[in-house]
């Protein structure tokens, strides 16, 4: 629980990483930075797809629209969490010489990904009008 609020303080504050371990090379940090946005455009994308399935498939039922946009928009916002979280974690590890942080979060979202796009190509080979 301590290392959750400690990495949870660094995600205000990353000035404070500088006080752990040493400076890693600092392609290294940049290669972590290009990940975290890796992930915050992922992140973006689920979320406008969300939108979009709610927006631009009126003639889906309610529950099925609704059902699969709060799929897409809350991996979207579990994307975004992740995404800082691991930048904190890696920039720790880093700093600390340790093995970078291994996460079973990718897996997650390429389930929760391929579950809400099993239920969209039903919906597009079989239809599922509104009432």
């Amino acid at each position: 629980m301590k290392e959750f609020v400690q990495s949870l303080r660094l995600w205000f504050a990353p000035q404070r990483i500088r006080d752990e371990g040493d400076t890693p090379d600092y392609r290294f940090s940049l290669a972590n930075e290009r990940t975290f946005l890796a992930w915050i455009r992922t992140a973006l994308a689920l979320i406008g797809g969300g939108f979009a399935v709610d927006q631009f498939l009126p003639g889906l039922a309610h529950g099925v629209r609704a059902g699969l946009a709060f799929g897409l928009l809350a991996a979207g916002v579990l994307c975004a969490l992740r995404a800082v979280n691991h930048w904190v974690r890696c920039e720790r590890a880093m700093r600390r010489g340790e093995d970078l942080p291994v996460s079973r979060f990718p897996t997650l979202l390429s389930l929760v990904v391929a579950v809400v796009a099993v239920a969209m190509v039903v919906v597009v080979l079989f239809g599922w009008e509104g009432r």
